[in-house]
C-alpha cells in the first residue's frame, strides 16, 4: 500500500454510519415486534398472527343470524353463498328444513341458540396453517360448540373433527 492510495481515501462519512445504525435498529426493532405479535396471537387463541380473526368473524356471524332465528341467512353464512337461494338445487343434501331443525330442535345442545361467545380458535388439518380453523364458541352459557371452517371455500362443519381444551 502506498502513501497515494491512503491519501485517495474517501472522507469520512458520519451521516453513513448514522444510515447504516438507524436501517439495523429499525430492522432489529420490527422482527422484535413481528415475534411479538406472532406470539400474542397464538397465546390468546386468535392463531399465529392473528390469521384465525377472520374465521372466528365469520361463526360469530353465524351465531348472530341464528340468534335472530334468520335461518336462511345463517345458511348462507354456513355454505358460504349468501345467493343460495338462487340455486337450491345444490344443496338438496343438506336443505334449508334439514338445517333449521339440526339448529333449534335439534342443535348442539339441544335448544335454540340465544347468546354466544367465541372463545378461542386453533389451526387444523395439514401445513403450517392448517387447511381449515376449528372454532370454540360458548352458546346459552355455558355449552361449547365447534365449528369447522374450511380455509379453501369458507364453508362450515359441524361437528368439527376434534375438540380442543381451554
Amino acid at each position: 500500500m502506498s502513501l497515494m492510495d491512503l491519501m485517495d481515501a474517501p472522507a469520512y462519512d458520519p451521516a453513513r454510519d448514522d444510515r447504516r445504525r438507524n436501517i439495523f435498529i429499525g430492522v432489529a426493532v420490527t422482527l422484535v415486534l413481528l415475534g411479538i405479535l406472532a406470539f400474542s396471537g397464538y397465546v390468546s387463541g386468535h392463531g399465529w398472527l392473528f390469521t384465525n380473526i377472520g374465521y372466528e368473524h365469520r361463526v360469530n356471524n353465524f351465531f348472530d343470524a341464528l340468534e335472530a332465528k334468520d335461518y336462511s341467512k345463517a345458511y348462507g353464512i354456513y355454505y358460504n353463498d349468501p345467493d343460495w337461494q338462487q340455486h337450491p338445487a345444490r344443496y338438496s343434501g343438506y336443505p334449508l328444513a334439514r338445517f333449521t331443525e339440526d339448529w333449534t330442535t335439534d342443535s348442539p345442545i339441544n335448544q335454540p341458540i340465544t347468546s354466544h361467545h367465541v372463545d378461542k380458535s386453533v389451526a387444523a388439518g395439514s401445513g403450517y396453517f392448517g387447511t381449515g380453523v376449528i372454532v370454540a364458541v360458548r352458546a346459552n352459557g355455558d355449552h361449547k360448540i365447534y365449528m369447522y371452517v374450511n380455509r379453501a371455500d369458507k364453508t362450515m362443519t359441524w361437528p368439527a373433527p376434534y375438540i380442543f381444551k381451554y
